[in-house]
């Protein structure tokens, strides 16, 4: 398993980027200034892209797993990669979901607590409605890990 860093065409991974956030034009909010990491075991199973967000915070913008991989320890890896590669030069790690039963507990058995909300995001920011684990999600919680 090899964790990679991705220069250019981003967008080739589209697929895997919609799983973690459903619409392109909120994708390409970030995607841009984002640094965008791939992991390959035997082809891309997983993809996350993190963005600088000042005071010492990175984010993870979008982390996805290939349905056909998901449970398998790659979004767990992706995370403890950026937290290693990060570490030093940045005080935490934040991701930012829905409140949902699907999420918020991966995230918290990643080490990551939660930290702030904000409140009306996805029906404010989304053309649709956003389900997660059959809830719908009104508002942005964020979740922190110390580095």
């Amino acid at each position: 398993m090899t964790v990679t860093e991705l220069k250019g065409d981003k967008k080739r991974y589209l697929d895997l980027l919609l799983l973690a956030d459903e619409q392109e034009d909120m994708i390409d909010r970030y995607l841009d200034r984002g640094t965008m990491y791939v992991l390959d075991d035997g082809g891309v199973r997983a993809e996350c892209v993190v963005t600088d967000e000042g005071g010492g915070i990175i984010e993870i913008k979008n982390i996805a797993v290939s349905p056909g991989y998901q449970g398998r320890g790659y979004g767990r890896a992706l995370i403890d990669f950026v937290a290693g590669k990060y570490s030093g030069r940045y005080s935490a790690v934040q991701v930012g979901t829905g409140d949902s039963p699907a999420t918020v507990p991966f995230y918290e058995k990643c080490g990551f607590v939660r930290s702030h909300v904000i409140p009306g995001f996805f029906t404010e920011n989304y053309d649709h409605p956003i389900y997660d684990g059959g809830v719908l999600l009104r508002d942005m919680v964020y979740l922190r890990r110390m580095l």
